[in-house]
């Protein structure tokens, strides 16, 4: 497997989103308390709470970076992958706590009505969260990082979220607020289900889950060798941004190591340039 300059390139993903939602925190929960917003308070603390899970993602993709070692002879790639895990974990229980919390104000009727200038900051944040979404989704296709495609969904959760607090804040302004504490309650809602989605993702790849199709695909390219007379068996898995191949190939029994070893080299060459698989074990069988 040949290393990539990716990792190095996905951590600015990761300390866009800590620095953004440092910031957005701090304004969101102080904007929040002064201008009485429930919603914007909700969003508030769910960011200082990113700021956790952005950190966790920077220390997987960096960890991910490390060249392999005695006891990790693979290398660190799926620490990518645990780190998507932990961000997902961070976001469901901050999910849980808004949501508990928004519902107990619901039942026991407490509204307070807030500031409309709230609006314009939670209105703010969702513009300013889009955009770092944006980034990080490019980011993340270029360099094939689940964790920052992970913290890439976050970022979108978090825009919705604050388009959320903005018009709690207006529909409290139209003397009704407790939609400020519903959108809260709707809020929470959306944090659980983003975080449930990452944490599918991350569980399945770390229990070497691979799509078909993608196994379909790479069938089609080792099958235009006209020396492959069958392709037996094919079984992929991630490492982290990597995709790792175990091929068992049929052959014509009287062709020669040598050529039966060159065959492997251009399937693997061949691989790499359509599929981007950098990691290829081929077994061959005489037919």
């Amino acid at each position: 497997m040949h290393s990539t300059n990716h990792p190095p390139k996905a951590l600015k993903g990761a300390i866009l989103s800590i620095t953004t939602y440092l910031i957005l925190s701090v304004l969101k929960v102080v904007f929040g308390y002064i201008y009485n917003s429930e919603a914007v308070l909700a969003d508030g603390f769910n960011n200082t709470t990113d700021v956790i899970a952005s950190i966790a993602v920077y220390i997987g993709i960096r960890v991910a970076a490390t060249p392999r070692d005695a006891e990790h002879k693979y290398g660190h790639a799926k620490m990518e992958t645990i780190a998507a895990l932990v961000a997902s974990l961070i976001m469901v229980a901050v999910g849980v706590f808004v949501l508990l919390n928004s519902i107990a104000n619901l039942l026991a009727g407490v509204y307070v009505e807030p500031n409309p200038l709230a609006a314009v900051v939670a209105f703010f944040s969702a513009i300013v969260m889009y955009g770092v979404h944006r980034y990080n989704l490019n980011l993340a296709k270029q360099t094939k990082s689940l964790a920052l495609k992970a913290a890439a969904k976050d970022n979108l959760a978090d825009a919705l979220i604050s388009i959320g607090a903005t018009l709690g804040v207006l529909f409290a302004y139209f003397k009704l607020p407790w939609m400020d504490t519903v959108l809260a309650v709707v809020i929470a809602g959306l944090i659980i289900r983003t975080a449930i989605q990452i944490f599918l993702d991350a569980t399945h790849q770390l229990s070497d889950g691979f799509p078909p199709d993608l196994v379909e695909s790479y069938e089609e390219t080792i099958q235009h060798f006209d020396a492959v007379k069958e392709v037996r068996e094919i079984k992929g898995r991630h490492l982290g941004n990597h995709v790792m191949l175990d091929v068992t190939i049929a052959v014509d029994g009287a062709l020669t190591v040598d050529a039966a070893h060159t065959l492997c080299d251009d399937i693997e060459r061949e691989l790499d340039k359509h599929h981007a698989v950098d990691s290829v074990h081929i077994h061959i069988e005489p037919v």
